[in-house]
């Protein structure tokens, strides 16, 4: 049984002193399942978080490249860690990912994950989640967040190469942070699930004035894209350099292993290439390639997101330029999106938790309360 926090005894005797103190009784961590995620986060709200926090917060990080293990031929586990000491951001976040690519098959995502968050402060574990959700929501933000930086102000057609899971997250995502765009084109290798996901857009997405169809010529799409969006698991080309129109953005999502490729070497050639963070250097397939057959070299990669949103590196420079942004993802983007989901947490939902957490304590110091929630957000 938890024992009654005793304010006078955990009192600070410096009265100046209006640090509060720290809690002295462990709680449950709370989970937050996946409809609560759908209803706390946005991707409006997480591309504005993003672009406000990233910048300041991915130097107090500590982020180690993200450990995979071949569990078979084709199936992999990844670890992502991720912890800060700062006072505005006292978490350790871990997220832990399955890749079976065959699960298509199945009618099942190819990706699932949970993530855990803890205090840096005391070690607690504060919360676990969706980690699967958390990861679609982050992803397609830090792609939204990209054209919102390097895409041309007036596009008008995003082009969608597949329609898994992801798939929607971008093109909502996409819309999000070009509100120009007013027409989707959706392509599969599977027809119908482009269709399908068409459909439902169009009847659920929530954009009014914006048309989205399918289409099963990828050679005719591509070229008409003021923002082509690739979420697949190929390990062939999809998008032709050649194809793109002047102007374009090329955004690449779904490689994260060196066998993996979504554009050809003539794409990063005819484009000033940025990616997420230094890892995709190292992971993503399409550049790893490039860099082997000599295409394009190390140096030319334009910059990080990081130093586009600190405005170090320069974005779009014309508009006939073409622009590829190449992300693999990143523990930080989790931790940052975990930290808004808590912020967005009401005070009524902090109440009722606390209460079951310390249920056989009826007496509770509401000044300790107040201070976790500020360091849970």
């Amino acid at each position: 049984m938890a024992s009654t926090p005793n304010p006078r005894k955990n009192e600070n005797p410096n009265k100046n002193d209006t640090s509060p103190s720290y809690p002295t009784t462990i709680t449950s961590p709370i989970f937050i399942s996946t409809e609560s995620l759908h209803s706390l986060l946005s991707h409006q709200t997480l591309i504005h978080h993003l672009q406000s926090s990233l910048a300041t917060v991915s130097s107090t990080l500590q982020t180690p490249i993200r450990q995979s293990y071949a569990v078979s031929s084709s199936s992999s586990l990844l670890l992502m860690p991720s912890w800060s000491f700062s006072p505005s951001l006292p978490y350790i976040g871990v997220k832990l990912v399955t890749y079976f690519p065959h699960n298509s098959s199945l009618n099942l995502p190819g990706v699932h994950a949970s993530y855990v968050l803890f205090s840096s402060t005391t070690g607690q574990t504060l919360a676990s989640m969706d980690g699967t959700v958390l990861t679609l929501y982050r992803t397609s933000c830090v792609s939204g967040l990209a054209s919102k930086i390097l895409a041309r102000n007036d596009s008008e057609t995003l082009v969608m190469i597949g329609a898994g899971n992801l798939a929607p997250h971008l093109i909502k995502a996409h819309l999000s942070a070009r509100p120009s765009l007013r027409r989707v084109i959706i392509w599969n290798r599977t027809m119908e699930k482009a269709r399908k996901l068409a459909e439902e857009m169009q009847e659920n997405g929530g954009f009014d004035g914006v048309s989205f169809e399918s289409n099963g010529c990828l050679e005719e799409i591509v070229g008409l894209g003021d923002i082509v969006s690739c979420a697949t698991n190929s390990e062939t080309a999809l998008v032709k350099g050649e194809s793109l129109k002047a102007g374009a953005h090329l955004d690449l999502v779904g490689s994260f292993k060196h066998c993996m490729r979504e554009c050809d070497d003539e794409a990063l050639r005819r484009g000033r290439v940025f990616v997420d963070n230094e890892a995709a250097l190292e992971e993503a397939g399409e550049l790893v390639g490039a860099f082997e057959r000599g295409a394009i070299e190390k140096g030319d990669i334009a910059g990080n997101l990081v130093e586009l949103i600190k405005g170090e590196k320069v974005g779009r420079s014309n508009s006939d330029e073409i622009t590829v942004f190449k992300s693999v993802g990143s523990a930080v983007v989790d931790i940052l999106a975990s930290q808004l989901k808590e912020r967005k947490r009401s005070p009524s939902d902090l109440q009722t938790r606390y209460h079951r957490s310390f249920k056989s304590t009826l007496i509770l110091d509401w000044r300790r309360v107040l201070y976790v929630e500020r360091n849970l957000v």
